[in-house]
């Protein structure tokens, strides 16, 4: 937990799930810059107030308390907008007090004041930005932030290519702030998002060579398939009959389908906590199952509000970044819970860089761990809940 204080006030944040040993703030300098800059410049900011990627809520916990006509929130991650309703509370905000969008849901027709913090992924910057272009008129404020290793030559040419002129402030805590000035003149083209592509011929899992996916912008690798995933479809368990079986932290939900495909009586369940990879989950499915498969695609926290013993196989393949920062958190928690979601005898199927050590990690969780397959670079492994 920590106190960020801002010229509307000082607010208590945390990210999503709480953690009192986890050392990373809901916030950092360049959320800091941004709305002391507001203040400084004394910003109308009586309007409608779009704020897009904020991460854990900072932003609009603070900007809530001076009191705009709106403030939307637009996140693609289900965390965040958890972290986003717990901040909001704690600050004291009325419930109506932030209007809380996805990237998948349709933007606010009308945006006066435009604040970005610049996300990892450039194509749900391209996204994002595109949507809103409409929104904008003349006299709207635009100003993007980010830490200075996250602001790139093409994250200023999408600005400018998308909504107008577009300059860089003086670095502070090493973060620097985007100012953009609508020019609604522009024809910036159509929004190239979601992405299309043919899975490779040499896709190593039984139906998927020359399938289509479909990728909404923020998924992860939405341009291709990645080696990663590609080692885990060449070693997937079989023989599963009517198994229930989780895509944790599904993606585009390739390796789910590579399952369905191949165990037709097999029962899906897509999970994660990207608004776009679950979308992208459910499309793809749905475009090559059909309407009638059984499968359920949900955005949350992974297999936390899943009932215990509910799963008979979870398949994951874990991130290890958070934002910018790297961490094996998020894989342990994944781990945990997929233990808990597990029937006795049921398996978690896990693909990861050898260097990760998920070995270790799954023998304090699960007792044991069973290595499946190996390369250069990837480890697939098993665990087994005994009881």
């Amino acid at each position: 937990m920590n106190r960020l204080s801002t010229s509307w006030g000082a607010f208590t944040l945390t990210r999503f799930p709480e953690d009192p040993r986890d050392q990373l703030r809901a916030w950092d300098a360049s959320d800091e810059y941004l709305l002391g800059h507001l203040a400084e410049a004394g910003t109308d900011l009586s309007g409608t107030v779009a704020v897009v990627g904020d991460r854990w809520g900072a932003l609009v916990t603070a900007l809530q308390a001076a009191g705009p006509r709106e403030l939307v929130q637009i996140s693609d991650s289900y965390l965040g907008v958890r972290a986003t309703r717990a901040n909001l509370a704690r600050a004291g905000a009325a419930p109506d007090a932030v209007r809380l969008l996805t990237t998948q849901d349709p933007p606010p027709e009308r945006v006066d004041v435009l604040l970005v913090r610049v996300p990892k992924s450039l194509a749900l910057l391209e996204d994002q930005l595109h949507r809103l272009a409409p929104a904008v008129h003349a006299d709207t404020v635009i100003v993007g932030t980010g830490m200075v290793k996250e602001i790139h030559t093409s994250t200023l040419r999408l600005f400018e290519r998308i909504l107008g002129p577009t300059r860089t402030s003086l670095a502070v805590k090493k973060a620097r702030l985007i100012h953009t000035i609508p020019d609604p003149a522009l024809t910036p083209g159509p929004n190239p998002w979601p992405h299309r592509y043919a899975l490779p011929a040499d896709t190593p899992a039984p139906g998927l060579p020359g399938l289509t996916v479909t990728n909404h912008a923020g998924v992860f690798c939405a341009d291709r398939l990645d080696i990663g995933t590609r080692f885990f479809l060449a070693n997937l368990p079989g023989g599963l009959g009517g198994a229930r079986v989780a895509d944790l932290g599904c993606g585009n939900g390739v390796v789910g389908i590579a399952i369905a495909l191949h165990e037709p009586e097999a029962e899906l369940v897509f999970t994660d906590e990207s608004y776009p990879a679950v979308a992208s989950a459910e499309e793809n499915f749905r475009a090559h199952l059909g309407a009638g498969r059984k499968a359920e695609f949900l955005v949350g926290d992974g297999l936390a509000e899943s009932a215990s013993g509910s799963m008979d196989l979870v398949l994951c393949n874990p991130p290890f970044h958070s934002h910018q920062a790297t961490t094996d958190r998020t894989a342990r928690r994944m781990f945990a819970d997929a233990r808990r979601a597990l029937r006795p005898g049921g398996e978690l199927w896990v693909i990861g860089n050898r260097h990760l050590g998920y070995h270790v990690t799954l023998r304090r969780i699960f007792g044991n761990s069973e290595l499946v397959a190996s390369d250069a670079k990837f480890v697939v492994l098993r665990a087994v809940r005994k009881a």
